[in-house]
């Protein structure tokens, strides 16, 4: 333990295997100071905690001295370069052989934190983009130009990037193949045909004695075709030089340069464009809509001056230096001026230590913005104005209050109200709120409140509007969360009302990709409404606005990504798991049937070498109900007879779930996998996208981070497999996560 020891507070490196996932946090090889960490806390050895601490220590003394030398692909210290898992693990606290590491409880999150200040203080966690983030869809490529995402070593046909012809029933792709070969294929979605799009052989043949140059049938000398309508006739650049083949005749000839187009640009994709409430949103302007007047502020109240006459007639008196008015808007008739009374809320700073500034000497102070709780936020009070009377109308509804968003009015097809929506501070109310522009009454079309939260900040990766204004009717899509999952409602503004639910079940809406108001139709993505598969599978679907008619679009055992055809009759389904290669097919808008199968990926080459995809596995929650999702990831050559220490990977933030859902190539966790640990991923109880009970557990509670059902799913894991060991079980994290561990 001694000659550990002393490995692991000197900088000098040792030798390591090399192997795929050996590139992350090491150096042609060699182990650095987080490695020979782990290789201890494996051994199990006595005095482990010691161990720990002087090689955090270590660690940390290399940080401070070197870290603003670190490049985009890790963090350099003590000129080595260091990887998110290394800076992770140089806190992580351990259940060891001995039965615990006292010290390292006590004084490890210390060590966390400090090692995450450093880092963010040099801006290397944000040019990183450390946060967990959720994996839980699998992206569409993009139909229009550009580069073909870079395709992962040893997996084909993982990616399909359809070119549609004009009339929108068929289309091409081009297949990459093992050996650099490739090959194009013809769908026929009317006929439900799938075909290569030409003879490649003769097509080569043709090629090679127009052009001179001999060229094969599987490695043809470009990427992009068109095809005409008829599939006579095929178009390619070869070297800059435009070809056209008669593909009856199979001839070919040099083509003039602007005869063949890409095809790529004619193509267009609509794929989840995001639903955002603009609804008669206008730019507020000074000027009414007839033109006959012009709104100003002048000393913080409201006046207006006619069009034929330059004297300001003033509306408020109010209004004072701290409370003045602004945000003027003119209702359609022109006969009601909007304005708000605003105070301004504080712009109070938090405070960071810059330890060690580039260029030496001091330390030094930075400040930047930061809300805190008890701060005071702009607020903003109704006033109507009525032109006509100079009457000043003063709304019995509760102040505007939010730390960054402004009111923003939504006004009625015939202009006789408008609406806007208002959160709470505390996030537990919620309310669309209705006002007549002539008398200034006040309804509410929604108001929620919840005794915990609603999911109204922190909205990153929920990706949805909850409130979304039609605009050919006074109608409002809403989004909520009151039955206990998250669900669609019709709401009317003109009866200040919600009027029915459109979705409902225990499953989630996930996001909504387009509003169809001439067919009253909704379309969206949601999870959890496959009872037999996992509940965080993203999958597509299709209701009309009365809640009936919900078609599901996508159908196969995993989470979904879909491209629509242009005129949206036919969509392409990859779907994937952590356990299964892409699987494409195509499927009638329609009702959602079959049209046929394109693509499954071949990983034959990635599973030749040696890749193995983590488990899924599953485990009963504190409440042994509730199922608890997650996965393992096993070393290289593992053996089922030996014991293995455990890590897992933590982060239990409430705006996601974090555990991936898609498949990759990459060997997960593999600079901690190849060391010989086994690494797990779980979303416990408070994180995101299951019913709202589920999310409810974080609600003033963040330092429960589903601990009670992560310990129960290792427990589980334990059980069932004898190789996983609960003696020596680690955890950590980074941001939320390292506050967790």
């Amino acid at each position: 333990m001694d000659q550990a020891l002393s490995i692991c507070e000197t900088a000098a490196p040792v030798k390591a295997p090399h192997g795929p996932g050996n590139h992350r946090g090491t150096v042609h090889g060699e182990l650095f100071p987080w490695e020979r960490l782990l290789l201890i806390i494996n051994s199990g050895q006595p005095g482990t905690s010691a161990a720990i601490f002087r090689a955090s220590r270590s660690f940390l003394r290399l940080t401070s001295r070197g870290l603003k030398s670190g490049g985009t692909d890790g963090t350099s210290a003590g000129g080595k370069v260091y990887h998110p898992e290394t800076l992770a693990m140089t806190a992580m606290i351990c259940r060891v052989h001995n039965g615990g590491v006292p010290f390292v409880r006590r004084y490890g999150p210390l060590f966390l934190v400090v090692t995450l200040a450093l880092l963010r203080g040099t801006g290397w966690l944000e040019a990183h983009d450390l946060t967990a983030r959720s994996e839980s869809e699998f992206p569409a490529s993009s139909q229009r130009g550009g580069r073909r995402p870079a395709r992962a070593q040893g997996v084909y046909k993982a990616d399909i990037r359809p070119h549609w012809f004009a009339e929108g029933a068929r289309f091409w792709y081009r297949n990459d193949l093992p050996g650099r070969t490739k090959e194009f294929i013809l769908v026929d979605a009317e006929a439900g045909e799938r075909r290569r799009a030409f003879d490649h052989a003769r097509l080569a043949q043709a090629l090679s004695e127009a052009a001179g140059e001999a060229y094969g049938a599987d490695r043809l000398p470009f990427d992009r075709i068109e095809l005409t309508d008829d599939v006579q006739e095929l178009r390619f650049r070869v070297d800059g030089t435009a070809w056209v083949c008669d593909l009856t005749s199979y001839t070919c000839s040099e083509a003039e340069s602007n005869a063949v187009e890409d095809v790529a640009e004619r193509a267009r994709e609509v794929r989840g464009e995001q639903v955002r409430p603009s609804r008669r949103r206008r730019n507020p302007s000074p000027e009414s809509p007839d033109g006959r007047w012009t709104a100003v502020i002048r000393e913080n109240n409201v006046f207006v001056r006619a069009r034929d006459n330059e004297e300001a007639i003033r509306l408020s008196t109010d209004g004072a230096e701290g409370n003045a008015y602004g945000l003027l808007e003119w209702a359609p008739d022109s006969q009601t001026l909007v304005a708000f009374r605003i105070e301004p809320g504080e712009q109070k700073e938090v405070y960071l230590i810059e330890s060690s500034p580039r260029s030496g000497g001091r330390a030094r102070l930075h400040r930047r913005p930061y809300a805190l709780p008890g701060d005071r936020f702009a607020k903003y009070e109704l006033n109507l104005f009525h032109i006509p009377e100079r009457r000043q109308i003063k709304c019995e509804v509760d102040r505007f209050e939010h730390q960054g968003k402004r009111p923003q009015l939504h006004f009625s097809q015939d202009g006789s109200y408008f609406t806007y929506e208002q959160v709470d501070r505390g996030h537990q109310r919620l309310r669309v709120i209705k006002v007549h522009t002539r008398s200034g009454d006040v309804e509410y079309v929604i108001d929620e409140q919840t005794d915990t939260f609603i999911w109204t900040a922190h909205t990153e990766n929920l990706r949805l509007n909850l409130v979304n204004w039609l605009e050919q009717t006074d109608e409002i899509i809403y989004v909520s969360e009151m039955d206990g999952w998250r669900h669609l409602y019709l709401a009317d503004a003109g009866e200040a009302r919600i009027v029915h639910p459109i979705t409902q079940g225990p499953w989630v809406v996930r996001g909504i990709n387009r509003i169809d108001e001439d067919a009253r139709q909704i379309w969206f993505h949601a999870s959890g409404k496959n009872p037999d598969q996992d509940p965080y599978f993203v999958h597509y679907y299709r209701v009309d606005f009365d809640g009936s008619n919900l078609v599901a679009l996508t159908e196969g055992d995993g989470t979904h990504a879909v491209q629509y055809s242009p005129d949206r009759r036919y969509l392409i389904d990859t779907y994937s798991r952590v356990d299964l290669a892409p699987v494409h097919t195509l499927r009638r808008v329609c009702d959602g049937r079959l049209v046929c199968e394109l693509e499954r990926a071949d990983i034959s080459e990635l599973t030749a070498g040696g890749w193995e995809p983590p488990e899924v596995f599953v485990a009963k929650g504190r409440d042994g109900k509730t199922d608890i999702w997650g996965i393992i990831c096993r070393p290289r050559n593992f053996d089922p007879n030996r014991k293995y220490p455990v890590i897992e990977s933590l982060y239990a933030g409430p705006q996601s779930a974090y555990v991936p859902k898609r498949f990759s190539a990459e060997r997960r966790f593999a600079s901690l996998t190849d060391r010989g640990f086994i690494v797990v991923q779980i979303d416990g109880m408070g994180t995101a996208h299951r019913s709202k009970a589920f999310h409810d557990v974080c609600w003033k509670n963040l330092k429960d981070a589903g601990f009670p059902d992560r310990i129960l799913w290792h427990q589980a894991v334990a059980r069932k497999y004898s190789h996983y060991d609960l003696d020596r079980l680690g955890v950590y994290g980074n941001s939320a996560g390292g506050q967790s561990a």
